[in-house]
């Protein structure tokens, strides 16, 4: 026969003491002399007494969960951004719970709607790349479920958000093709859904014009960052009359995927045409053909900070007006 878990009210009998006597004791309340104290919390340990934690919930209104949301855990930025939010809220005594969107809206609402419905006390979510309409997060606020965003952020997002400085990055991979003599650059620049593909145009752009170069609109390509997509747009700018001698394209995925489909088309990469891209994965330093340069996005420094954002606001430390949006400088690095 199953053994029932001893309650707070099997100490009190036993001891002849009121129940709110033994949850102070329990709780070191300094109103309760020091021989009760004993008294109770050695019978808890004889008993094996635990807390029940989902009555501690209800009564704290708080549940020690937070919901993460991406798009991809099989890239390892997110990858990385995930180790960072578990460590940053285990050490604190909160559990992460981890959905994936495979960049479908529809199944980013699914899983909105999911971690509200198992009482999250906050949610982390990168966007999916489809995502255009924000009703189902907007919704959350009724619900005082508070919201972080990490890498990818809505267009015009308000409130807490870290992400990395695109625009700057984009700069920096540009000129650095410049210096190398480059000057047909084109761009792979990811969906218009992303105001991070608006951030790497409008970086792109404006390193061109500070060299007194224009901008060929036959060089920008708007892709949805499969692999279909990418060799899509890469077989165009082959069949273009004048090739590109470069390309930064929008993250190191896709980046793999364009030299995978230049190469069959016997293109010599870093020779016929070099490549820059963006996310700086470990991944590229075991390439026997990795890209002339990468942005460094940091991931895992994101992912921490989107967490110590939720849990200031969960513990109450902060409120949401009082966390401004986090932008983290970026770095090129060269292979």
């Amino acid at each position: 026969m199953e053994q029932k878990q001893p309650t707070i009210k099997e100490i009190a009998r036993r001891l002849n003491i009121s129940v709110s006597t033994v949850s102070r004791a329990l709780h070191n309340h300094p109103r309760i002399g020091l021989r009760t104290k004993m008294q109770v919390q050695k019978l808890a340990q004889e008993l094996n007494y635990e807390p029940n934690a989902l009555a501690i919930s209800f009564k704290q209104k708080k549940w020690y969960t937070i919901g993460v949301i991406l798009p991809d855990l099989n890239e390892q930025f997110f990858s990385q951004a995930i180790s960072a939010i578990e460590d940053t809220a285990t050490g604190q005594g909160y559990t992460v719970l981890i959905g994936q969107s495979h960049d479908s809206v529809e199944r980013e609402r699914v899983l909105v709607e999911a971690f509200r419905k198992h009482r999250v006390d906050g949610i982390i979510l990168s966007v999916s790349k489809n995502t255009d309409d924000y009703q189902h997060l907007d919704a959350l606020d009724k619900y005082n479920i508070p919201l972080v965003y990490f890498d990818r952020i809505p267009r015009g997002g308000q409130g807490p958000s870290v992400s990395s400085n695109i625009r700057h990055g984009a700069e920096l991979a540009v000129n650095y093709l410049i210096e190398k003599g480059h000057t047909r650059i084109a761009l792979l620049k990811g969906p218009g859904s992303l105001i991070a593909s608006a951030q790497r145009f409008d970086g792109y752009q404006h390193a061109l014009k500070q060299h007194g170069l224009a901008v060929d609109d036959n060089l920008v390509k708007e892709i949805d960052l499969s692999a279909e997509g990418t060799r899509t747009a890469i077989a165009e700018l082959l069949a273009l009359p004048e090739r590109p001698t470069a390309v930064l394209c929008f993250n190191d995925y896709v980046c793999l995927d364009a030299i995978q489909y230049a190469r069959k088309e016997k293109v010599r990469i870093n020779k016929d045409i070099s490549f820059v891209s963006f996310a700086n994965l470990p991944m590229c330093n075991f390439l026997d053909v990795p890209p002339l340069a990468s942005v460094e996005q940091h991931p895992y420094r994101q992912g921490q900070l989107a967490a110590e954002m939720l849990l200031d606001i969960v513990e109450k430390r902060k409120t949401v007006s009082e966390i401004k949006p986090v932008v983290l400088d970026t770095e090129l690095r060269i292979f």
